[in-house]
């Protein structure tokens, strides 16, 4: 039987107190940050890390409540693989991929599609490192790199073909309802293979109903209430899914649009 009473402390910098989880009526698992450990080995220091992740995902997730998206559904939804293969199954066109870690098939895939190919992470993109967040872009992957392909150690990773865009498309999608914002990032260099790199300017756009509809689908095979998914629109006027953030950011483009978002997740809440 779980108890319903929970409290946790370390060093005044992780707090996690829970009085009578059942008198919890809707939740909303935004993300959590884990404790700085310090006076251990980094050996250590990873395993405590891994512990006090899963006593957060063990926590909420016992909470019965109505969940924008239940939390143990996120930490499954992240999985880039599982997004990709759903994706796939309804429909979206997703680019050529590749995920490993051997260099033999790396330079395959490079040739295959003549040197235009992108490389990104297969989960993180923010690490911190002294207390300072960094964050690893997706980049494309030159002819330098293939080249010296050999003399370095390789981590496993994703391999897209680069896809030429128009523009980028960030669709916000709570429940059934669908906001799409459009960001022109082939105008800017530095911007061209990843928005991220610069603040760009989002605006309020409209996507094909069958497009919309594979988004809600996509949210829904996941068992999520919310998804934040990343998408590019070509010349051709093809749509390709690139990924699903379950729990991506969102107010900057109400802000920028005035799509009512977060109204949608206040509904969607209660």
């Amino acid at each position: 039987m779980i108890s319903q009473d929970y409290a946790f402390e370390i060093n005044y910098t992780f707090n996690f107190h829970f009085k009578g989880i059942k008198t919890f009526t809707s939740g909303w698992f935004r993300r959590t940050k884990l404790p700085q450990i310090q006076g251990v080995s980094e050996e250590e220091r990873l395993y405590l890390l891994g512990e006090y992740d899963a006593l957060v995902q063990n926590i909420v997730s016992s909470i019965d409540c109505q969940w924008l998206s239940e939390p143990r559904h996120i930490y499954f939804a992240e999985n880039k693989t599982v997004q990709l293969k759903k994706a796939k199954g309804l429909g979206f066109n997703i680019p050529p991929t590749l995920i490993t870690n051997k260099r033999d098939l790396v330079k395959t895939f490079y040739d295959q599609h003549d040197g235009n190919i992108v490389i990104k992470p297969i989960s993180k993109t923010r690490i911190d490192y002294q207390d300072q967040p960094g964050f690893i872009f997706t980049n494309v992957v030159g002819k330098d790199v293939i080249k010296d392909l050999d003399s370095f150690d390789m981590n496993p990773c994703i391999l897209q073909k680069n896809i030429q865009k128009e523009y980028e498309i960030r669709v916000t999608v709570v429940k059934d309802k669908v906001f799409a914002a459009a960001v022109d990032s082939q105008e800017d260099e530095a911007t061209k293979v990843d928005w991220r790199r610069k603040k760009l300017d989002f605006r309020e756009t409209r996507l094909p109903k069958t497009i919309e509809k594979k988004c809600v689908q996509l949210v829904k095979e996941c068992k999520l209430g919310f998804g934040a998914i990343d998408m590019i629109k070509t010349m051709e006027n093809e749509y390709f899914f690139l990924e699903l953030n379950p729990n991506g950011q969102w107010a900057w483009i109400e802000l920028q649009t005035g799509q009512k978002i977060s109204e949608a997740i206040i509904n969607g809440l209660t």
